[in-house]
């Protein structure tokens, strides 16, 4: 079956050296809103960096122009990590996280950069479908514990929950990292990854964290064998109410994703992170959905067991206990990818994508899900 596919992110076109990082959602109108990081003068991590966002009136198939949709202050910094999310309003909210150009991870992991410059969080919104936002607006305060250095939403898009008691929660994955406890460490080590999730129950205007998974861990308790420290985080909301997390796993070990369940809506997790050695593939983002009561949990990442190379889309009939590969997307390089629900009988994947690089593009691909899984 040939696949369609379009091309809305090509590195060093556009006014921007590389574009990375990509976040996708279906707005009321069907209109879907593809967003990225573009990154001005080079693909590093840090620098000037804007949120943009191209959207596309037919599924996927052809994109509008570029809108830069958020900046840092001036410009001169990095503004990142877009986690979209529909209410059920129409509204479209985008958090994010601002840093100064020249805070680094690696500095901001080792306490060297004011708190000022470091990762802040900030929301804003569209009432158009995507078409014009309002000014960011700082959540920091409410989103970051003071003692966090390293900070990210997402990134991936974001959740509004639809079934039991929860209903209308958001709900935002996200990951931190916590200060040195060890006499000779810096604060770059593995162990000091956490995650945790932001909540809100009036539609965005107040934020608070719900769970918090802030310490590596294993069976044995012993420092040289701790396996599980969750970094980027992606979430979906089973039919049960119930939310499945899976997050990068920064520790070093055989498997590099983990998982957990909240039950509460994101306020707690029934038990810590643990691994899922069902979801091979190497240190990177990746992206879950559920497809509805009767359909299946989907994973979209790399299955390459060391290479971010052959984006793969697997599936779960068991809320995430067990998973096989539902479709290859290509052996090709490939990194970050977010899927979004196109409509009953198909799916669409935004991802990182090249010949010889996984960030030469950011493609989308519609994926029929009609198909046995």
């Amino acid at each position: 079956m040939a696949y369609e596919s379009s091309v809305p992110y090509r590195a060093g076109t556009e006014g921007y050296t590389s574009f990375r990082i990509p976040a996708v959602v279906r707005a009321r109108s069907g209109h879907l809103l593809a967003f990225a990081e573009g990154r001005v003068s080079s693909a590093a991590d840090s620098g000037t960096i804007h949120i943009v966002l191209k959207r596309s009136a037919d599924a996927g198939r052809t994109w509008g122009p570029l809108q830069v949709v958020a900046r840092n202050g001036n410009g001169n910094g990095t503004a990142g990590n877009p986690a979209p999310v529909v209410l059920d309003s129409g509204r479209v909210l985008l958090l994010q996280v601002h840093n100064a150009a020249d805070a680094t991870e690696d500095r901001i992991r080792r306490g060297r950069v004011p708190r000022a410059d470091g990762r802040r969080v900030w929301l804003q919104h569209s009432d158009d479908d995507g078409a014009s936002w309002s000014p960011p607006r700082e959540i920091t305060d409410q989103a970051k514990l003071p003692q966090w250095r390293w900070y990210a939403t997402g990134p991936g898009h974001a959740l509004q929950l639809r079934h039991g008691p929860y209903t209308g929660r958001l709900l935002v994955p996200a990951n931190h990292s916590t200060p040195p406890t060890g006499p000779q460490d810096s604060g770059t080590e593995p162990r000091y990854n956490g995650g945790h999730a932001l909540l809100s129950d009036d539609d965005g205007a107040t934020w608070r964290i719900g769970y918090t998974d802030s310490h590596s861990h294993s069976h044995s308790g012993g420092d040289s064998d701790r396996w599980v420290a969750p970094n980027e985080t992606t979430a979906a909301e089973l039919p049960d109410g119930s939310v499945y997390l899976n997050a990068r796993n920064e520790a070093v070990a055989a498997w590099r994703r983990v998982d957990a369940v909240s039950t509460d809506g994101g306020e707690h997790l029934v038990r810590p992170f643990r691994p899922q050695a069902g979801l091979t593939g190497p240190a990177v983002q990746g992206s879950a959905l559920h497809l509805g009561d009767r359909g299946a949990l989907l994973f979209s990442g790399p299955a390459h067991p060391a290479a971010r190379a052959l984006m793969t889309l697997r599936t779960s009939r068991d809320g995430g206990l067990t998973w096989r590969t539902a479709h290859t997307v290509g052996g090709l390089p490939a990194a970050y990818s977010d899927l979004v629900r196109l409509d009953r009988h198909s799916v669409g994947l935004l991802y990182e994508t090249g010949d010889f690089s996984a960030y030469s593009t950011i493609t989308f691909r519609r994926i029929p899900v009609e198909e046995p899984t």
